[in-house]
């Protein structure tokens, strides 16, 4: 009797092992053993070349407006 038991645990682990591997090859991935995607696009400013260049350029050539040469 022993014996079924411990083989019908080990059917029913299988069995889940199975559908669980099924189900996560169809849902594709996902957990903490894959690591994420990386974005195609810019996400945010700091991804932006077009934006870092811009900033990058405004820090060099302050605006200059004129009150700074009155006393």
């Amino acid at each position: 009797m022993l014996r079924f038991v411990f083989f019908l645990a080990f059917f029913a682990a299988v069995v889940y092992a199975f559908f669980w591997l099924l189900e996560r090859r169809n849902q594709g991935g996902g957990g903490k053993g894959v690591r994420p995607t990386k974005p195609r696009g810019p996400v945010g400013p700091d991804d932006d070349e077009e934006f870092l260049r811009e900033l990058d350029w405004k820090q060099r050539h302050p605006r200059r407006t004129g009150d700074e040469d009155k006393p």
